[in-house]
């Protein structure tokens, strides 16, 4: 343990996991430390066991739920986007390879009361429930434009420049309703509330192109992907990964203190008496509490069921997304379920979990319109956990802090947080340019 190292990376959260792959591939001297016994810090995957010990207590899970192993429950789930920018670090890491994905069955937006699939190109905007037909043929004008446009051929803009233009100024051109606003913005471009309407329009459409274009991709019914076996399996695979390139990880490493000098620059990782020293840090936000700010919290419900969410067209596996207008509410609300076609659950089984930004401390409350789209469940949990992130300056002390997870059941803010820390870390942009097809296998 007296050795010193480039980076220590302390908690095996998927976004420190992530980091000490890519900084092991970049020929970085590792070292990799988590307090728990076990891989994944707040993204873990829990069998039915340890969920129940996590929030039942000393109560045992009732025989009729199945075997315990054959639960694999994500603490954080998130579904990835097919071609978005984790697939590209997986790629690129070539960690694909320790990894099988699957597609996700389904993905739907609440409206007016309704769940509908979400319409992601000209045609399925025709055919959607969503809208009425004068709206219809307006949208998919809209789309048409979408998918014609091309950052690089100037033609394609029909005259609009885009990173100046207003996504509100944009849809205006078009006559699009709010209805039809909300759910492209939500559920398609996947912002998290309405700022992006006051922002250039460029952002908006690049992310439409990427649900239209992962959606293309395994030809499903979403432009999601899911590991087998649940996100575990990711933490792990970079940890592989890591040890492949020479990096050390070590688990169930007590305290874990960050040793600073004189001039507040971190030099070392104490554990058990014992110095690591080290020129920079990559932690999540607990291992360092007074380098971080609380920024708001996260409630969520996790229900163990045994049939898929009503009017989903009986999807094993889908996302639906509650925009924070349909529901009168500051954040939009999500569900994620996934069953035993990803292996996460016993055959028959299924697990939905709604979350969202807290707006208040009573999550059951909060999160009934989301639990009333289950159906009748077997059991359900109630959970609510802070969201912490960074408040230092990494060049003065040389800390890189992670942002805790957000209530987003698919990955995109995730990566962005891990490819912004990477560039503050090295000083270089990640080369995302790779062969998409390198990860072809990952289908089925």
């Amino acid at each position: 343990m007296d050795e010193e190292y480039d980076v220590i990376v302390l908690g095996t959260g998927l976004k420190e996991c992530i980091l000490s792959g890519l900084l092991s591939v970049d020929g970085l001297k590792v070292l990799h430390m988590d307090r728990n016994d076990y891989y994944g810090g707040e993204s873990t995957s829990l069998n039915l066991n340890q969920l129940w010990k996590r929030f039942r207590g000393d109560d045992k899970p009732p025989p009729q739920l199945g075997a315990s192993r054959d639960y694999n429950i994500d603490m954080n789930p998130k579904f990835i986007m097919a071609n978005g920018n984790l697939v590209r670090v997986l790629i690129h890491t070539d960690v694909t390879k320790y990894l099988s994905f699957k597609a996700v069955d389904g993905s739907y937006v609440f409206n007016k009361g309704k769940v509908h699939k979400v319409p992601s190109n000209d045609m399925e905007a025709l055919k959607s429930p969503l809208m009425g037909l004068f709206e219809k043929r307006r949208a998919r004008k809209f789309f048409i434009y979408v998918q014609n446009y091309n950052e690089s051929i100037p033609k394609t803009h029909e005259g609009l420049d885009l990173t100046r233009v207003t996504t509100k100024e944009l849809i205006a051109k078009y006559g699009l309703d709010d209805n039809t606003v909300d759910f492209i913005g939500h559920a398609l471009a996947l912002h998290r509330d309405d700022r992006y309407l006051s922002e250039p329009a460029l952002d908006t459409v690049k992310r439409m192109k990427l649900y239209a274009e992962s959606l293309a991709r395994f030809q499903g019914g979403s432009p999601y992907i899911y590991p087998l076996y649940g996100l575990g399996e990711l933490p792990q695979a970079f940890a592989r990964l890591s040890a492949v390139y020479g990096g050390t990880y070590m688990l169930n490493k007590p305290e874990c203190k960050v040793e600073f000098d004189d001039e507040g620059k971190v030099v070392g990782v104490t554990s058990e008496g014992e110095t690591a020293k080290c020129k920079k840090v990559v932690c999540d936000p607990s291992y360092l509490p007074g380098k971080v700010r609380k920024v708001g919290k996260v409630a969520r419900a996790i229900a163990i069921m045994n049939h898929p969410i009503p009017h989903t067209d009986d999807s094993h596996s889908v996302q639906i997304i509650l925009p924070q207008k349909q529901l009168g509410r500051k954040s939009d609300m999500y569900l994620f379920c996934c069953s035993y076609t990803h292996n996460v659950a016993p055959k028959g089984k299924y697990i939905a979990f709604v979350s969202s930004e807290a707006e208040t401390d009573q999550p059951a409350i909060e999160l009934k319109p989301g639990i009333d789209l289950l159906g009748p469940v077997d059991e359900i949990f109630f959970d609510i956990y802070d969201r912490y992130e960074p408040v230092n300056e990494p060049t003065l002390d040389n800390c890189f802090i992670s942002m805790s997870y957000d209530a987003t059941t698919h990955f995109e803010s995730t990566v962005e947080d891990v490819l912004n820390m990477y560039t503050l870390i090295t000083g270089k942009v990640l080369d995302l340019s790779v062969d998409l097809s390198a990860a072809s296998a990952a289908e089925e």
